[in-house]
């Protein structure tokens, strides 16, 4: 894998903020009661990631390291205001439905988090391959979580929107995911998952490592056997090596005496 789509992939599964990194989880669960909800908050958190990245980026040479967290939260703000006003216009019921989380994105874990281990020390095409790779990976589990608390919790989806359906009755609803600790229960499920496949591929890994046996060309004893490679061969040699290191150890204890 090249340098450039790893760069893009790593917010995907192995540095997802929210299942691996475990930052920025406070909004994540506050939001995520309904998929439009969710969506929104993806969308604005990567566009203020996005920005912020490619503004650091470009001037990370002449910001003083000692004023830089400040220069930081500024740039960061400024996006974020950006967004509040363009969904206080335009989209208001999300303004409303994400409240105080959206102001919260200028101290959000995730975005300071980059600005300063990534964008700061790197080039503009690597920090918006950083940005999109990483806001994506968070729109994603953001979407994943909204699904499953929505559907399960309101038995709907898309509420809050033209295109609501509703797809399980009232009685059937499981109202626990429409509060905090069904948000947690969801992510707890999700994280599981995420650890299960990289221990999956952690051991198919192992398992192509194949430990060989030595064969003759290997072996310093003169056997009638010299050029078989079958297992009795290599068995019959080893119990020879290691009579013969025990009667070298003796000998050598022996003469020590």
């Amino acid at each position: 894998m090249n340098k450039k789509l790893k760069i893009f992939t790593n917010g995907f599964i192995r540095e997802n903020p929210l299942l691996v990194l475990n930052i920025g989880l406070c909004s994540s669960l506050g939001v995520t009661s309904s998929v439009f909800n969710g969506l929104g908050m993806g969308m604005g958190m990567t566009f203020v990631l996005l920005m912020s990245e490619i503004v650091i980026s470009l001037f990370r040479k002449k910001i003083p390291s000692s004023v830089r967290l400040p220069i930081f939260i500024v740039i960061i703000a400024a996006f974020t205001t950006i967004v509040q006003l363009v969904l206080n216009a335009y989209v208001e019921n999300l303004y409303e439905a994400l409240g105080v989380f959206l102001p919260l994105i200028v101290v959000n874990c995730i975005i300071m988090g980059r600005v300063e281990a990534f964008a700061s020390k790197n080039t503009l095409g690597d920090s918006v391959l950083d940005a999109l790779g990483m806001g994506l990976g968070y729109t994603i589990v953001l979407l994943l979580i909204s699904f499953f608390r929505e559907l399960l919790g309101g038995g709907t989806l898309m509420s809050g929107t033209a295109l609501k359906m509703e797809i399980i009755p009232e009685n059937f609803r499981i109202g626990i995911f429409n509060s905090a600790p069904g948000g947690f229960l969801v992510f707890g499920f999700l994280a599981a998952m995420v650890q299960g496949l990289k221990i999956s591929k952690a051991k198919k890994e192992k398992q192509k490592v194949k430990i060989e046996e030595p064969g003759c060309a290997a072996c310093k004893l003169a056997c009638p056997n010299r050029g078989k490679t079958d297992a009795s061969c290599i068995s019959e040699n080893k119990a020879e090596v290691k009579a013969e290191n025990l009667s070298e150890n003796k000998n050598k204890e022996e003469g020590a005496k």
